[in-house]
């Protein structure tokens, strides 16, 4: 039986096509699939920047650029296709480059730069001035004797001992002569008439 040109043709294709696909996977090479911050990204804040492959990566290297100065701290470590690298504190504005480098799970290189913005934290309002305190000097305080009610708004003015015997002077010389002058004058008054009396007797023959 022969075997028809066609058919070998057919089948060479096959082979052809089978075997391609079947490299294909092997032939492709792992890449980058994202990265934080992304290319091109302006942030506020930065405390690390991470990237994730296709697939595992080994012995990462990564580099946050300012310039020529590093801001990097640290090594980077590598958890399956995921990269992560600490950046120093405090970074100031700019434009900064995260230039990495690792190995692909098929020996293969894989290196490039991802440019990004660092726009800081916004700044806090500046807090408002307090108020002047008042010149004004605070009235006194008046005091009030017992019996007061300084919560119905009529306190009872202490006077001082001095004013107190002041006013005491005042209204008993007010309330008329004492006793005891008229005693005296009433005596005084007795050993008059008792002279007078006297006298007269003896005058008399």
């Amino acid at each position: 039986m022969k075997t028809s040109p066609v058919a070998v043709a057919l089948a060479l294709l096959a082979a052809l096509v089978l075997g391609t696909a079947f490299a294909s996977p092997a032939l492709a090479h792992d890449r980058l699939k994202s990265s934080n911050p992304a290319k091109g990204a302006k942030v506020e804040t930065l405390e690390e920047v991470k990237l994730t492959f296709s697939a595992t990566v080994r012995f990462p290297k990564i580099a946050v650029l300012s310039g020529d100065e590093p801001h990097q701290d640290g090594k980077a470590v590598a958890d399956g296709p995921v990269v992560t690298q600490k950046v120093k504190g405090d970074l100031p504005p700019g434009s900064y480059v995260i230039a990495y480098r690792v190995v692909s799970s098929d020996g293969h290189p894989i290196e490039g730069e991802i440019p990004f913005t660092l726009l800081g934290s916004a700044e806090p309002p500046p807090s408002e001035s307090s108020p002047p305190a008042s010149s004004a000097s605070p009235a006194p305080a008046e005091s009030t004797a017992p019996g007061g009610d300084p919560a119905a708004g009529t306190p009872v003015t202490t006077l001082s001992p001095a004013a107190a015997a002041g006013e005491s002077g005042e209204s008993g010389s007010s309330g008329g002569v004492p006793g005891w002058m008229w005693i005296v004058v009433g005596g005084l008054t007795g050993v008059g008439i008792g002279l007078f009396f006297s006298m007269r007797g003896r005058k008399q023959p």
